[in-house]
């Protein structure tokens, strides 16, 4: 296996810029190497996920056209299981626990994210079995 499919591929799926930027900052402070592609266009992410087969992709809930709900019933309908981190703004418990109607979904994030969780990035970007 050569190096580059070895290496994560990160989707950054998230309508503001601002908040891509962040991110992949954050992202880029982690003793990992990974190939992050960012997206404030949400339907044309969801046509990006056959190419880019990303190994993680952060998810925004609330966007224009595609919400980050509809981009997951997307993903279950086209039979896509890419693991995927919700982003968010949102603190609502509804917004939670609809998580759990999803398998693929590892983790519920309120922005901004915390060092303490992009510490624990590591364990989600490794292959799985």
């Amino acid at each position: 296996m050569d190096s580059k499919a070895m290496t994560p591929t990160i989707m950054l799926v998230d309508d503001s810029s601002i908040c891509n930027l962040i991110m992949r900052k954050g992202l880029s402070q982690l003793p990992i190497s990974a190939d992050i592609h960012d997206f404030t266009d949400p339907v044309y992410a969801f046509s990006q996920l056959t190419v880019l087969q990303p190994t993680l992709i952060f998810l925004d809930l609330n966007m224009p056209e595609l919400d980050g709900w509809g981009f997951l019933e997307r993903m279950r309908e086209t039979d896509q299981h890419h693991r995927v981190i919700i982003l968010t703004s949102s603190t609502s418990a509804i917004d939670r626990a609809r998580c759990n109607e999803f398998s693929n979904i590892l983790s519920y994030q309120t922005k901004p994210v915390t060092r303490s969780f992009l510490d624990s990035l590591p364990q989600f970007l490794q292959p799985r079995p």
